[in-house]
């Protein structure tokens, strides 16, 4: 025995472990690990787990001391707060036998669904022709105009995507993991006389391809015609020595209210510090007129050393944007750390406490801060803990889902499932999930037939949910 190479015999108790424990194993995995890695540990947020160059080893005793504790500089959470030593050890035998077997993990989609108040059918109308699709916005009943995070902008026509992408947007900058690149589409709400069609995206003016490039989210508009981008102009992007390096967290979801202010979000882009500072892009949601003019009423017009366009701050990563159809008050919902997801009713000038005040911790298990709430600093409607990674926000003002009127709906990126929320004043009444499993809910959207429709990632694709 003294003879077998070492990772044979981590083969023969691999398979020993799997047999007690590989049930338990793949539902943890599925649970705490494929959000970032992967359902089939292909990769995703985070680096893939069947490969042959692991930078932090590959024994049993390093995997152990990697999930429990993290990886310092890395994105690598410590989990050894949260899984007990049994359950980090059938994780480790789990990933190491998937070297030799990697399992296969079916996304396809049932064609119909079971909720409260409706069944749903569910129509898969793209599937693998989207890369990382990310904001969906309707220009008329029979055209909407979809992103994709890699830097492609397609028209989507009665319910068919068309090949050939817009040429001309700008070249984005995509730091990798489904993180920065193009992010969501706005349409002006005056189009159909102006034309115009607003863009978020990471912009940089150094190599596209390194990691040190100096960035930050940018918002342009500009026109289509005969799939070309034209008339480009740039609304918002702040000085380039406020442009940092190596950044995660940028944003950026795009809103137009009922007086027609343009709202988007830029996230802290790891660097927490600058959230609280007026000076600084990070953490903040901004109003802007659609031509890129500063509202005079800003709360923080002629503030010294302020940015004019900030509307509110302390919002770690705001990615999801919707108007209550009866208050017209704006909801957002906000990325926590570990732990801490929020959503929050936007009020004009407020801080919303990041990092002072949060309900979650760093993601190595390390506290940001021992207060969940200070003077001066607003509370969420909701919080999530653990974090769901919340993503979009829709309000159901559909004339065909009458028994959701004014329900809020949100998307989930780790827990891959919609939330349904009722709510009463600024209070959640209640949760119900669907879609649960069948990818990333990256967006949603009540379309002008009022149907739901739904970009997910991992899979990539369009779904469209009527009753």
């Amino acid at each position: 025995m003294n003879k077998l190479k070492p990772i044979f015999c981590l083969m023969i108790m691999v398979s020993l472990t799997t047999s007690l424990f590989g049930q338990e194993a793949s539902v943890l995995y599925k649970t705490y690990c494929a959000g970032c890695h992967g359902a089939n540990l292909e990769g995703g947020t985070s680096s893939a787990l069947i490969k042959e160059d692991w930078v932090y080893g590959r024994s049993p005793g390093l995997f152990f001391r990697n999930i429990k504790h993290g990886i310092d500089s890395t994105e690598m959470i410590a989990w050894g707060q949260v899984l007990s030593d049994g359950q980090i050890r059938s994780l480790v035998d789990y990933i190491i036998g998937a070297q030799e077997n990697p399992p296969t993990v079916e996304r396809s989609f049932p064609k119909s669904i079971v909720t409260e108040a409706y069944n749903l059918t569910v129509e898969v109308l793209v599937k693998d022709s989207l890369e990382i699709p990310w904001g969906i916005e309707f220009v008329d009943e029979n055209r909407a105009l979809i992103t994709e995070q890699p830097g492609r902008l397609r028209w989507m026509v009665n319910h068919k995507l068309d090949p050939q992408p817009i040429l001309g947007i700008p070249k984005v900058y995509d730091t990798g993991r489904g993180l920065g690149g193009l992010m969501d589409v706005a349409i002006d709400p005056e189009y159909g006389e102006n034309g115009w069609i607003y863009l978020a995206y990471v912009h940089t003016e150094g190599d596209l391809e390194a990691p040190e490039s100096q960035a930050m989210t940018r918002i342009v508009r500009g026109k289509i015609v005969d799939h070309r981008w034209i008339e480009e102009e740039l609304l918002f992007a702040p000085d380039s020595s406020l442009e940092l390096s190596r950044g995660t967290r940028w944003g950026c979801r795009l809103l137009f209210d009922r007086e027609g202010y343009l709202y988007f979000t830029i996230g802290d882009v790891d660097r927490e510090e600058f959230a609280q500072d007026l000076s600084r892009p990070n953490a903040k949601v901004f109003r802007i007129h659609p031509d890129g003019r500063i509202p005079e009423d800003n709360p923080f017009v002629g503030q010294a050393g302020a940015i004019e366009a900030v509307f509110t701050y302390g919002n770690r990563n705001a990615q999801g944007l919707s108007i209550h159809p009866t208050t017209g008050e704006i909801w957002a919902t906000e990325h926590g750390p570990m732990g801490g997801d929020e959503i929050n009713v936007l009020k004009k000038g407020a801080n919303y406490g990041w990092p002072v005040i949060t309900y979650g911790k760093h993601y190595n298990g390390a506290i940001v801060s021992e207060q969940t709430a200070a003077e001066g600093m607003e509370q969420p409607v909701v919080q999530w803990t653990p974090s769901i990674s919340v993503c979009p926000a829709e309000f159901c003002n559909s004339p065909i889902f009458p028994t959701w009127k004014n329900n809020l709906f949100v998307g989930a990126l780790a827990f891959e499932e919609i939330r349904r929320l009722p709510v009463e004043g600024h209070k959640v009444l209640s949760q119900e999930v669907f879609l649960k499993n069948l990818g990333r809910v990256r967006d949603l959207k009540f379309g002008p037939d009022g149907a739901l429709y739904v970009l997910v990632n991992r899979p990539d694709a369009v779904l469209r949910l009527v009753p």
